[in-house]
């Protein structure tokens, strides 16, 4: 059984004998709570101080990934796609790393500050999904329409959106709405908290709303 947790922003700790833990922040300097989590491996898809706060969330031994080599630890394979935080090449934001792991044969891709459409070499990387992580605030990302774009492409099985605005969140960035209304799928609020094992992943798409 696997659990995936939302912390809130682009953090989410997704667990079973391994802990991992993506894109960290502090808490305190976005205006929501601070992730209460232990991480055995960190993945950092940028150097931001609201996705990088590894200090919040690492322990003795923890292993802090900032890179896109192909790795496995343990029963965890893990792989990064570069990708950029904005539409001119990292110009203006600087460089991303698309992280795609797979843990207890279920597959996840974690989109971090995306700021731009895909290429079919990407797209290609990242087919046969079963979970996907995806920003759709704008702003600093893609906003909700290119969200879509990019999902309907990669046709994940479980679409979390991601990077959006909620109550304390002191960034500039679009509430979640505007994705929920776009959504050709059916939506679920599955709380804070959801464990799932590989038979559970649905067969029709769906998109998977959390609460922090």
């Amino acid at each position: 059984m696997l659990l995936i947790r939302w912390h809130g922003h682009s953090c989410f700790e997704i667990a079973d004998d391994i802990t991992i833990v993506t894109d960290p922040h502090d808490g305190k300097s976005i205006g929501i709570p601070t992730p209460l989590v232990s991480a055995d491996i960190i993945l950092v898809s940028h150097n931001h101080y609201d996705h990088n706060s590894v200090k919040t969330v690492e322990k003795e031994g923890t292993k802090i990934i900032t890179d896109g080599r192909k790795r496995t630890i343990g029963q965890i394979l893990i792989k990064g796609f570069p990708s950029y935080h904005d539409e001119s090449m990292g110009e203006r934001r600087g460089e991303n790393i698309i992280y795609k792991t797979i843990i207890d044969d279920i597959s996840f891709v974690h989109l971090g500050d995306l700021g731009h459409d895909l290429d079919d070499k990407t797209i290609e990387s990242l087919e046969d999904i079963d979970i996907l992580f995806i920003p759709v605030g704008g702003t600093y990302t893609i906003d909700a329409k290119k969200a879509w774009e990019i999902i309907n492409k990669i046709k994940p099985r479980v679409t979390i959106p991601m990077h959006y605005k909620i109550e304390g969140l002191s960034l500039p960035i679009a509430p979640v709405d505007e994705f929920i209304e776009q959504s050709p799928l059916p939506v679920l609020r599955v709380g804070n908290e959801i464990d799932i094992e590989k038979t559970e992943i649905p067969s029709d798409p769906e998109v998977w709303v959390f609460t922090l």
